[in-house]
């Protein structure tokens, strides 16, 4: 399916941009908590004086790192998620992707996904020791696949995002945390409350899908996979 809202890529001056880096593999973890009358999600907003996406708000994610590969988990994803998550990069790094949203979901608002244990692996990386530090293993088999995304090439930071869901039921341990350097103290919003917050158009489209899932529960949903070509945008569905 093709999205019908084609658009070309501007300078402010009105020259066509084109920057032809190589997208950075990242994550993103949607945590959906439901102990309230509404279902809420987690949001962050970015510094003001961040490159990408300045003074908007979105979900806890960034870059994969190569340790992410390589950590040890309770759970690991299931067979559907895995399926489709690899359809055209290997097992190990589809499971590096599921990894750095949890630890990203760590390091920028200190909510721990996973499951307590008394002993921790050990690691040379240091945002997973501190995230095993607090006794806590990442659980991989709660987190669902719900979207894909290619920054545009007219971006000064360039990403392959990959979007995850997971119920907060799945969260081990929540720390005391008043912001870091990306992402300001984070926030739980009602998917109401979240179309209202200045957001970028594809935190929008997916509080959109995130939302539809929690609304069809049980159903089976493609993934849809948001990309430009040729100064256009494009949407499939995977």
């Amino acid at each position: 399916m093709r999205a019908t809202n084609h658009t070309a890529m501007f300078d402010e001056d009105g020259a066509i941009v084109r920057n032809t880096s190589r997208p950075k593999d990242a994550a993103t973890l949607i945590l959906v908590r439901r102990d309230a009358k509404a279902p809420r999600i987690l949001m962050g907003r970015r510094h003001d004086s961040m490159a990408f996406h300045p003074g908007k708000y979105v979900f806890p994610g960034g870059r994969m790192d190569p340790c992410d590969q390589r950590i040890a988990a309770g759970g690991e994803l299931k067979r559907a998620v895995m399926e489709k998550l690899a359809r055209d990069i290997s097992p190990s790094r589809a499971r590096g992707l599921a990894l750095a949203a949890v630890r990203e979901t760590f390091e920028e608002t200190g909510v721990l996904v996973g499951t307590r244990a008394q002993k921790a692996p050990h690691t040379r990386a240091a945002g997973w020791a501190r995230f095993f530090a607090h006794g806590v293993v990442p659980e991989l088999q709660h987190l669902e696949y719900i979207g894909r995304a290619i920054t545009p090439p007219n971006r000064p930071r360039r990403f392959d995002a990959r979007f995850f869901m997971a119920d907060a039921d799945a969260v081990a341990l929540t720390l005391d945390h008043t912001g870091t350097d990306e992402l300001l103290e984070a926030c739980w919003v009602t998917f109401a409350e979240a179309r209202a917050l200045d957001l970028p158009t594809i935190t929008r489209r997916m509080v959109a899908e995130a939302e539809a899932r929690i609304g069809s529960s049980g159903a089976v949903h493609p993934v849809p996979f948001f990309y430009f070509r040729h100064g256009k945008a494009f949407m499939d569905l995977l």
